[in-house]
């Protein structure tokens, strides 16, 4: 056998025998999100209702920031996640208002919303670059907040908001549970529901990373005028990521509508919402599934302790971690992690590297 067969042989064998560690940790993180309210009120009991709403702000903060990744690996910086979940919000609340339609059609439909207004915004602006496409989008969030703002009252209440009904209103029942278990009924129920689009945002980002729309993205991101002399279209491309980091979003800001039960101009469509989904992929690492994910689960907790602690001012804290991620982790916890491995994996100092030339006939 030649050497160039015995090298295709081997090739495809390995190509063969890969695991697929993505779809591996699509499944890990469908159980985990199965298992973890019965896990929580095994191991903490009342206290579990505290732990759970933490982990459905933990789910809420990974669709946040894996959907802004998705557009940001063609290389865009957009501020406009807040005009998304402002947009998914104030869909279901009209729509549950004005036409009656039942409770979970708001949902899919806030999804819907905020692609329209991704399409009509990405036609306009993603062929800015930069920070020019940054303060557009910013901008944008301005205006739609404002819009909504200055709508006659009976409409969209004005600065009172309006008051979005639960989705689920778990009974007590006396004799039968405690009155804490009846918080947790309602928390458990809205943290799947916060699983299931998480679930559904890791499927896309995966799809995305098997598709060739990942080396699109990553040519846009490297050089745009040199991705379209090689046949890729940046503006169609770019747009499709527009799309993509939009639905997510708008279903998120349906689903936490109805979870906080009122929808208010400031609250919807408050800059919170885009320095959240910029500052968490950037510690857990950019440009993967995995590393906005990280970032969540370990933001999660610091946010709900500034939050706390500086009711007012928590934001400047994602300002220090920020800060803190590009000078000692420009490629995240993620990006961390990996050095660390590789290092580890190199061969030890002194022992001599295999070439292949001893193996050759």
């Amino acid at each position: 056998m030649s050497a160039d067969a015995r090298v295709r042989r081997v090739a495809g064998t390995a190509a063969a025998t890969r695991v697929p560690w993505d779809l591996v940790g699509l499944v890990v993180l469908a159980i985990a999100v199965a298992f973890m309210p019965d896990l929580l009120k095994a191991f903490f009991g009342r206290a579990s209702v505290s732990y759970l709403s933490i982990a459905t702000n933990a789910l809420s903060l990974s669709i946040l920031a894996l959907s802004w990744d998705i557009l940001a690996r063609t290389g865009q910086l957009s501020l406009a996640h807040a005009a998304f979940y402002g947009a998914g919000a104030y869909t279901t609340a009209l729509l549950v208002k004005h036409a009656s339609l039942p409770l979970w059609v708001g949902i899919p439909l806030g999804g819907v919303a905020a692609v329209i207004f991704a399409l009509l915004l990405g036609a306009v602006t993603l062929r800015l670059r930069g920070i020019y496409f940054a303060i557009a989008t910013l901008s944008a969030a301005e205006v739609l907040k404002a819009v909504v703002h200055h709508l006659p009252t009976p409409i969209a209440g004005g600065n009172a908001g309006l008051n979005v009904p639960a989705l689920f209103r778990p009974e007590f029942i006396a004799g039968q549970m405690e009155r804490w278990e009846v918080a947790f009924l309602r928390n458990e129920a809205y943290f799947y529901v916060y699983g299931v689009v998480l679930l559904a945002t890791v499927l896309a980002s995966i799809l995305v990373q098997r598709s060739r729309f990942k080396h699109a993205f990553t040519a846009i991101r490297t050089n745009e005028e040199v991705a379209g002399v090689m046949g890729i279209r940046p503006a169609r491309a770019k747009l499709l990521a527009f799309v993509l980091s939009a639905v997510f979003v708008g279903m998120l800001g349906a689903v936490e509508a109805h979870r906080v039960g009122s929808v208010l101009p400031e609250q919807s469509f408050s800059v919170a919402t885009t320095v959240l989904a910029l500052v968490t992929p950037i510690f857990g690492g950019l440009y993967t599934t995995l590393g906005p994910i990280v970032g969540a689960l370990g933001l999660s907790s610091v946010q709900e302790t500034l939050r706390r602690t500086f009711s007012d001012g928590y934001l400047i804290g994602y300002g220090v971690v920020l800060v803190l991620s590009i000078l000692f982790m420009p490629r995240g916890v993620v990006g961390l992690m990996n050095g660390l491995m590789r290092r580890r994996a190199k061969p030890a100092a002194g022992a001599p590297e295999r070439t292949g030339e001893e193996d050759r006939p």
